[in-house]
């Protein structure tokens, strides 16, 4: 069993900055991919950044350069820090997690957070 521990959501100025943080609990094995989608709305929901478990980013070109996603294995946490904001990124933020429940790398499941609400205004 998995469960995801979302923070760090608000409102901030436009070129303010936000950290987000999602830490994992429950019960597994290992833990494989870890990100952040968001989803405004009229938009489709779609994936701001992720990193692997050995650490390797992947970042939306619409935040590269201004966001910075990491993990922390030992503390079961992926970060999310976001700067330079702009208002075209308000939105839920919504955190995912790949994860081997049964230690059986051919059977990981896809675990979502409720989501936090990121608002930038002018």
């Amino acid at each position: 069993q998995v469960d995801l521990a979302e923070r760090g959501g608000g409102l901030v100025r436009a070129g303010g900055s936000l950290r987000l943080s999602c830490q994992v609990g429950g019960s597994f094995f290992s833990l494989d991919d870890m990100g952040w989608y968001r989803q405004a709305p009229g938009n489709q929901r779609e994936l701001v950044a992720s990193v692997t478990s050995d650490g390797a980013p992947n970042v939306a070109d619409s935040v590269r350069g201004r966001f910075a996603i990491y993990r922390d294995n030992s503390r079961r946490e992926v970060h999310l820090q976001m700067n330079s904001l702009r208002p075209e990124d308000t939105g839920v933020y919504v955190c995912h997690v790949r994860a081997d429940v049964f230690g059986l790398p051919d059977q990981r499941n896809d675990y979502w957070g409720q989501g936090t609400q990121v608002t930038v205004s002018l």
